[in-house]
Formats: structure tokens, C-alpha cells, sequence
């Protein structure tokens, strides 16, 4: 599927169900998320409608269907104000679009609403053995920080996550 297929747009409320489709498979595959249960399309509401202007949620939508195949999010970091300017990074793209540089259109989005909105830092945590998603943050600028050992349990086992940043320079002052 070549790139011109799709596009990215923030996501609406009419989103939310598709949205709420995605992220639940990523749940069920156990690749991406410690999360194990599923979310709503209320939940995806709320988090659509509430995000006070610095926490977007972006989508990317097949140009011929308006499909949604991929979302991606700003988190806070932290509630402590002197944090403000670090976000957290979220992406997850429909199992049968992965592969197509949906990731990193979403990705890019992210990165330059961050700059756009003042950021100086985005940070991710990626389970260890996510290679796709440890390679989609190196090509879009992130770089490996370290591992925090034994971070969450999935399946009944620990799993450690591998934390990544991207410095925004533009917004250092």
C-alpha cells in the first residue's frame, strides 16, 4: 500500500470505535501493551474529547474507505509542572496495514505537533522484544536509553521495556 493511500488527521469522536478495534488487538496480541483489558468506545471518547489541547490523538484513514488504520496519542508524563514539556508516545496500526509507513506518518505527526506545541521531549517505553517498534522510534529520531528490568507482568511473566527519547532541539531553550 503506498504511502499516498492514507493520510493523517486528528482523530474525532467518530473515530473512537475503530480506534478502540485497534488498540484492543494490540491487547490481544501482547506485543505492544501491558494493558490486558479491553477498552471502550466510551473510554476513547473521553480520551478524544478531554486531551486540553496538549495531548492530541491522531489517525491515519485509508483516503479511498475512510477507514481508520493506525492512531497514535501525546500522553502526559508526568502531572508534576515541571514536566510539561515532555509528552509520551503512543502508536498502534491495524495488524493487516503494518509494514506500509503508517507508523511513521503517525509517528512524524506526533513529532511535529510536539514542536508545534512547545514540547522538548518525547519519551516512549517499548516491550523488549517489540523490534518493530524498537526500529520505528531509531528511524524517527529516537535513541535507546536503557532497560527497565522487570517493568510489568503479561502472561504471568515479568517483561522488561526498553525506554526511548527524542530531544525536540528547536524547543531547548
Amino acid at each position: 500500500m503506498p504511502k499516498g493511500h492514507f493520510h493523517i488527521r486528528r482523530a474525532m469522536v467518530k473515530d473512537a470505535a475503530e480506534i478502540a478495534l485497534i488498540y484492543n488487538q494490540a491487547i490481544e496480541e501482547r506485543m505492544a501493551t501491558f494493558n490486558t483489558e479491553r477498552v471502550t468506545e466510551e473510554e476513547i471518547i473521553e480520551r478524544i474529547k478531554n486531551n486540553n489541547g496538549r495531548h492530541p490523538v491522531f489517525v491515519a484513514v485509508l483516503n479511498s474507505t475512510n477507514k481508520v488504520i493506525g492512531w497514535a496519542s501525546i500522553s502526559p508524563y508526568s502531572p508534576r509542572v515541571c514536566y510539561n514539556g515532555i509528552g509520551e508516545v503512543s502508536v498502534y496500526v491495524e495488524k493487516g496495514y503494518r509494514g506500509h509507513g503508517v507508523g511513521s506518518a503517525l509517528l512524524q505527526s506526533l513529532i511535529e505537533e510536539a514542536r508545534q506545541k512547545g514540547y522538548w521531549k518525547l519519551i516512549g517505553r517499548i516491550l523488549i522484544f517489540n523490534e518493530v517498534s524498537r526500529m520505528l522510534a531509531k528511524k524517527a529520531g529516537f535513541r535507546e536509553v536503557g532497560v527497565l528490568e522487570k517493568h510489568g507482568k503479561l502472561g504471568g511473566r515479568w517483561i522488561d521495556v526498553v525506554e526511548v527519547e527524542r530531544l525536540i532541539p528547536e524547543n531547548i531553550l
